[in-house]
């Protein structure tokens, strides 16, 4: 009976595997479980956490088959429905249940380093102000994954672990938590990071293994909640005035100022270690789902925006024609010959065999395709964008920003100098558009800011009702939505529904929610896109 209790009780608030096996022994065996979290070193969750937070969100299933192909980075030929808005419900539904097991997993940390009977042994592996800080950030980061899909969601933060309206990660006290509000959730996001920035003691380890982000290097763990700050501050500034104010602090607190300071998961080369968009292609049965879209390729080649060649190109597509045997196996040669470069159509009617041909299409590069390829949770390069934004559309920052982008993903020096010399003026336009060309290793935050700012907007985006051209030739077709909930949406899709699982086994507090967003469906804008 506990076994089920504990099942179900993971579909409504995604318990954390470690509490998951604690759940279901006997209470009175509790303190004795070698697998319940007073028993585990602090590290071990630490890593397991990130690295299952990025397994499934950085998937063949939550990032590839939305944020990815509806920001057009890339496009689908074997599942045209998703692309067109269609996505499984069982996509948002799983990513609740693991976004939520992470934040469980973080706070089983803080609760192991607050905890007098646990505290002591949990100081061995590394200062308990900086591994308490570490999990708040990393518990922010988690939950601003959360708001921002799905709007209103059950919440908690370690700074108002009392506050009644905050009931997630509590299952005794809370088995069926209420939903907090988006504007409280962002707000309080922003105080957990400006106190876990002042929590942490640069002089003093973080955590002395399994930070497979910063290597337990507290000093950058600061400048990442400072900089993750001023992204969620510069996201609701429209909304919350007093935004404006977190901004100038998050930057004055220290920002990222070089590429060395870039949030980045890393990744083994094994199939079990390996990054995991790699996984999807390689790891067990291979699967090509996913190829380079023909809106991204057109704009990296300079036939759409303003901006010219980008050389960036070569960084994120392979050249036509690799088979995956050979891509695989023996590698390839960048083409400098753009017909080389095509794209697979957005939002074709059906699927169409010709694009599904190696012969036809770009796979994508193998710096994208590679087993040890790092995940992105913010990058030096969108700290400068945010910059210009706030400065102005400062020219200084958007150049900055643009050669950053540049050198991180290894383009050579003389091709950036060639590209950041004739770059556009800048303006809200080409600053955002670069900023989501940047964004391509993290298209959930690109999703986000073209909800805030409407960009990139047709210049280069096929939208929907707009008709596009198979390159191979020439006819047309119209992009034309497909119904996903009740809607059919005349837009990028404004957020994703609930779990099924919540209208059953939370369904007041569910109905609450969706009564705030004014229904459960893609078209309902979020607070911050308002």
């Amino acid at each position: 009976m506990k076994d089920i209790k504990a099942i179900l009780l993971s579909s409504v608030i995604g318990l954390s595997t470690l509490t998951m096996m604690s759940c279901t022994k006997d209470l009175a065996d509790i303190n004795k479980n070698p697998n319940s979290p007073e028993e585990v070193p602090s590290y071990t969750v630490f890593n397991g956490a990130n690295r299952y937070l990025m397994n499934f969100t950085r998937d063949g299933w939550w990032m590839a088959r939305m944020s990815m192909p509806w920001m057009q980075y890339s496009a689908q030929n074997n599942y045209v429905e998703e692309d067109k808005y269609q996505y499984r419900d069982a996509q948002t539904t799983n990513g609740w249940i693991y976004l939520y097991r992470s934040a469980n997993s973080f706070k089983d940390i803080i609760d192991m380093c607050t905890n007098p009977e646990t505290s002591t042994k949990m100081s061995a592996y590394g200062n308990l102000d900086n591994q308490i800080a570490s999990s708040r950030i990393m518990l922010a980061y988690t939950f601003d994954n959360l708001v921002s899909h799905f709007g209103p969601v059950p919440y908690w933060s370690y700074g108002q672990k009392e506050n009644p309206n905050f009931q997630a990660l509590n299952v005794e006290q809370y088995p069926l938590p209420a939903y907090a509000t988006e504007e409280d959730i962002y707000k309080d996001l922003l105080k957990e990071l400006k106190e876990a920035a002042a929590q942490i003691k640069i002089n003093e380890s973080g955590f002395t293994s399994g930070d497979n982000i910063y290597g337990g290097d507290a000093a950058k763990w600061k400048k990442f909640a400072n900089s993750l700050r001023l992204r969620i501050a510069n996201r609701i500034k429209h909304v919350y005035p007093a935004a404006a104010a977190e901004i100038k602090d998050a930057i004055a607190s220290g920002v990222f100022t070089s590429n060395e300071d870039n949030a980045v998961h890393a990744f083994g080369s094994t199939n079990v270690e390996g990054n995991p968009l790699w996984q999807t292609f390689y790891a067990g049965t291979p699967r090509t789902d996913f190829w380079p879209n023909r809106s991204f390729v057109q704009l990296l080649k300079g036939e759409t925006a303003n901006f010219g060649f980008d050389p960036r190109l070569y960084k994120i597509a392979a050249p036509k024609g690799i088979t995956f045997l050979a891509y695989n196996s023996t590698g390839y040669t960048d083409s400098k010959d753009m017909k080389d470069y095509i794209g697979v159509p957005y939002a074709l009617p059906k699927v169409e065999t010709y694009y599904q041909a190696a012969a036809n299409v770009n796979f994508f590069s193998k710096e994208i395709l590679t087993a040890n390829r790092g995940e992105v949770l913010m990058e030096y390069a969108e700290v400068e964008f945010i910059l210009s934004e706030n400065n102005s559309w400062s020219k200084d920052h958007y150049e900055k920003g643009v050669r950053a982008s540049m050198e991180r993903v290894g383009v050579p020096e003389t091709d950036i100098a060639t590209f950041v010399a004739k770059l556009p003026t800048a303006n809200q336009r080409n600053v955002l558009n670069q900023k989501y060309v940047s964004l391509f290793y993290n298209p959930d935050e690109a999703w986000n800011e073209y909800r805030r700012t409407g960009f990139p907007d047709t210049e280069i985006l096929l939208m929907p009702g707009e008709t596009a051209t198979r390159p191979h030739d020439g006819s047309t077709y119209t992009f034309i939505p497909l119904q996903s909930g009740n809607v059919v949406a005349k837009d990028l899709p404004a957020r994703v529904r609930y779990p099924v699982t919540q209208q059953t086994l939370n369904g007041t507090n569910w109905s609450n929610a969706v009564s705030k967003l004014g229904g459960d469906e893609i078209d309902k804008k979020l607070w911050f896109a308002k």
